[in-house]
Parts: C-alpha cells; sequence; structure tokens
C-alpha cells in the first residue's frame, strides 16, 4: 500500500509540474492526452475560454472501427492524425503538448508524432 500511495504521489506532482508550464491560449491551445490499458483519448483545450475546440478517441467508430485493438501505438497514430484533421478545420495549427503524468513514449508519443505528420505544430 505504501508503494502505491507513493507512485500516485510522483505522478500528481509530475502532472503539476508539466501542467505547470504548458498553459493553453487562444492562439497556442493546449493538446492535452489521456490514456487507459483500453483506448486513448486527445483533445485540444483553450485554457482562457475553458472549451475544448476539437476531440478524438478510438472510442469512436470512424477512428477504431470496432474489432480493432485501441490500446496500441497504431491506435494512438490514428487518433493523432484524426485530431490533426479536426484542428486544422478549425483554424488551429500551434498547439501546446500536454502529456500529463505520461512519460513521452510508446502510445503517447506515436500520437505527438501523428499529429505533427498532419500538420499540427508543436
Amino acid at each position: 500500500m505504501k508503494i502505491s500511495k507513493r507512485i500516485a504521489k510522483q505522478r500528481q506532482h509530475r502532472e503539476w509540474r508539466v501542467r505547470r508550464v504548458v498553459r493553453g491560449t487562444s492562439q497556442r491551445p493546449r493538446l492535452t492526452v489521456f490514456r487507459s490499458n483500453k483506448h486513448i483519448y486527445a483533445q485540444i483545450i483553450d485554457d482562457q475560454l475553458g472549451e475544448s475546440l476539437a476531440a478524438a478517441s478510438t472510442a469512436e467508430a470512424e477512428v477504431c472501427p470496432s474489432g480493432q485493438n485501441g490500446g496500441n501505438k497504431l491506435a494512438a497514430a490514428r487518433v493523432g492524425k484524426a485530431l490533426a484533421a479536426r484542428a486544422l478545420e478549425r483554424g488551429i495549427k500551434q498547439v501546446a503538448f500536454d502529456r500529463g503524468h505520461y512519460r513521452y513514449h510508446g502510445r503517447i508519443a506515436a500520437l505527438a508524432d501523428a499529429a505533427r505528420e498532419g500538420g499540427l505544430d508543436f
């Protein structure tokens, strides 16, 4: 129990450290990521207005059809491309990447690389 509490506290501090630096503005909104074992979710947020501008996840049928795994790097790349396309439709080209308490590797890095290839500037 003591170890799990310590790990949870470390995650919380890591998230606070990242969010203290990364802010979303109207010119450069924040791209935030949440991952679970089955799915990955990403959204672009304007913190000044407090609203979500675009979102994509593997829980959506057009991003990840039924029967396909939504918890791997391929699915994260599909989410990144879909999010970049939706952001460009709304005229968003520059974002600040908020990885939360996740380390920048694996699915998080795959999503970010696909969003860059889709036309977003980090």
